[in-house]
């Protein structure tokens, strides 16, 4: 077979995914010494072979653990700096970052455990964390869903390994600083909503900017809270399983202790009904569903001011 000829390689892989037991060729000896792979795999022609076969390039994944769309320099530096710090994949390299960056923070702030920060520390801390994190996520899942068929399984399986290796990351980072949060009893936001989505994307909306939120998803827990801690505003849904929001800014505001706190109503009822309940309820606001966050400034002005 000439492995200059496009046609004769074509014809020789169609023959060989012919045959019921693949025999072995100098092709396929040639191959596996070359790059170490099996070129027949329980009794199929490799799709590693077929690509070696058509002049394509073989990824090694001990070698090389980054993604294709990279220049050659990009990975000449990556390789060097696997040697010279011991990182064979990226995700071994991003959970060393996460806690050298933990280890460096406690020494910035002479603290003995994370138990010492202030919350818009630990908001920050979080943005700083999961913004990089995300990115990586998501471009890993974009390649897995969109180009799935224009790259080998090789590649596939890597950025499935990273793509897997960031949820388990995600997931601790969370864990971790749930943990911490659970440790103050101070918070910037309120949220009372039974809709755990949107809990998820407020809260997540307000520690990327700096302030920390915390969720509850019915009224009898957000007066709970309120019990334990003060935050500087409530956001509040008005339909919820046990109490009405109504009745839960009533109770609020009839409070001397918690009075004072703006409480702005959030909800997919119609304006012109919630407008009429304000002066009732003594609510100083509201956002309505579905909500734009350009929606949300009149609560930074508030917080800013608290």
């Amino acid at each position: 077979m000439n492995k200059n000829n496009p046609e004769q390689i074509e014809e020789y892989i169609e023959r060989l995914e012919q045959m019921p037991n693949v025999e072995r060729t100098p092709e396929m000896e040639e191959y596996e010494k070359e790059t170490g792979k099996y070129a027949v795999w329980r009794g199929v022609v490799t799709e590693g072979f077929k690509t070696w076969l058509r002049g394509g390039k073989i990824y090694n994944r001990d070698k090389e653990r980054i993604s294709l769309y990279v220049s050659e320099n990009t990975k000449e530096k990556w390789q060097n700096f696997i040697k010279e710090s011991n990182f064979s994949t990226i995700s071994k390299l991003i959970r060393q970052s996460v806690k050298q960056f933990i280890h460096d923070q406690k020494e910035r702030e002479g603290m003995e455990n994370f138990a010492d920060l202030n919350p818009k520390t630990i908001s920050n801390i979080s943005h700083s964390l999961k913004e990089p994190l995300t990115t990586i996520k998501g471009f890993s899942q974009l390649i897995l869903e969109n180009y799935k068929e224009q790259i080998n399984d090789q590649i596939t399986s890597t950025i499935r390994n990273i793509f897997d290796q960031s949820i388990l990351l995600e997931n601790k980072i969370v864990k971790f600083l749930d943990n911490i949060k659970q440790q103050h009893n101070d918070y910037d936001i309120l949220l009372i909503e039974d809709d755990l989505a949107t809990i998820r994307l407020i809260t997540s909306y307000f520690e990327s900017k700096g302030y920390i939120c915390k969720g509850v998803v019915s009224g009898s827990k957000g007066l709970e809270e309120l019990r334990n801690s003060r935050p500087k505003l409530i956001l509040l849904d008005i339909i919820l399983p046990d109490l009405s929001g109504y009745d839960i800014c009533k109770t609020i505001k009839g409070d001397e202790d918690f009075k004072s706190i703006p409480v702005y109503f959030l909800t997919a009822i119609a304006g012109s009904e919630v407008e009429k309940k304000l002066n009732e309820t003594g609510a100083d606001g509201f956002i309505l569903k579905p909500f734009n966050f350009a929606d949300f400034e009149v609560i930074f002005k508030l917080l800013e001011k608290n």
